[in-house]
């Protein structure tokens, strides 16, 4: 990015986001080399997810390709979590390649929008799963000017598409999964937070939903909480979209939804988090457990939180759910999301 850009960082493993610079603090966790993120990562910090986010029952796909089984990596407990034991944010990726400058549509005009573009091809039967795909992230970088205030922008289009003759279909559900921290400190205690709805998706010991949306009784939905030291204690896939069946492949041309907003009182930092998703995972960070490497201290529970945006949980299981990630020959997936922060 040129110097007068907002710092954003990205890195070819996982087509991470390696940094989100909002005044002099980086509001997402992460690591200052890439061979950290190989060595240290376990939370998946700012690593595109893929071929298939969040968890997918029993580590198998009932029924693709006339009624095929695939049989997937076990990595969360009896579940499929995060696309495998090396998913695609365990991958290289070949980029940034630079794109030119893109407008971010929905989110108004903005300076700068120079953009950089990841590519990833996914070999038939990486981790199990069918078909080679080829998958791509445009990540494109401004800032607006609002009420004196400067707002850094980072927009990211996901594309992928099933490529060469072996399958007919597969699934695809991509995100990113960073972890903001707005406080400076190693915990995100005192964040005010606000999500845009009260629906989510019960769910078993694994984490697999066992129905389909219900209120969500922890928080109120477009109420304002606060994140305290270890309350609530959120891991759920809330729902925007009810109608599931009428999910596209595609959302891009669906218009953005605030899922996500959030500030914290002491250093003055917001973000929002806006998606064409019909849900989104949030996650308060639980099970962050990293040890102080080179000069950071260590990560541990709730040092940072995640908004997932995405479709429903395990829906390639589910038939009234599955088209949602059903990606057939000659169609594409595609999903937009964007990050917007600044400093009161």
């Amino acid at each position: 990015m040129s110097s007068d850009a907002p710092l954003v960082s990205f890195l070819p493993l996982g087509a991470i986001i390696q940094e989100l610079r909002v005044g002099n603090l980086n509001i997402v966790q992460g690591f200052p080399t890439q061979d950290l993120y190989v060595s240290h990562n376990g939370p998946f910090f700012g690593e595109t997810i893929g071929r298939v986010a969040n968890r997918i029952s029993n580590a198998k796909l009932d029924s693709l390709n006339g009624g095929k089984t695939y049989s997937l990596a076990a990595n969360n407990g009896v579940n499929n979590l995060h696309g495998g034991v090396v998913g695609w944010g365990k991958r290289v990726w070949d980029g940034p390649v630079p794109v030119g400058v893109r407008e971010i549509p929905g989110v108004g005009k903005i300076e700068g929008g120079e953009s950089v573009k990841f590519t990833l091809v996914s070999e038939d039967g990486d981790e199990g799963f069918p078909g080679e795909v080829k998958a791509t992230v445009v990540y494109t970088v401004g800032k607006q000017t609002e009420g004196g205030k400067e707002v850094v922008v980072l927009g990211m289009e996901y594309e992928a598409e099933l490529v060469g003759d072996g399958v007919e279909e597969t699934v695809v559900n991509m995100t990113n999964h960073s972890y903001f921290n707005l406080t400076g400190g190693s915990s995100i205690e005192g964040t005010e937070v606000t999500l845009v709805t009260n629906n989510y998706l019960p769910v078993d010991d694994g984490g697999i939903p066992t129905g389909g949306p219900a209120p969500f009784a922890k928080v109120q939905g477009q109420t304002p909480f606060v994140l305290g030291a270890q309350e609530p204690d959120i891991d759920d896939c809330f729902v925007v979209n009810e109608a599931a069946g009428s999910v596209p492949i595609d959302t891009r041309a669906e218009s953005l939804t605030k899922l996500v907003s959030a500030r914290h009182p002491e250093t003055g930092i917001h973000l929002e988090v806006l998606s064409t998703e019909p849900a989104f995972q949030f996650y308060t960070g639980k099970y962050i457990d990293v040890p102080e490497v080179a000069g950071i201290p260590a990560r541990k529970a709730r040092s940072g939180f995640c908004v997932e945006p995405s479709r429903y949980v395990n829906a390639a299981n589910v038939p009234e759910w599955k088209s949602q990630m059903l990606l057939k020959k000659g169609e594409k997936y595609g999903t937009r999301t964007v990050y917007r922060a600044w400093k009161e």
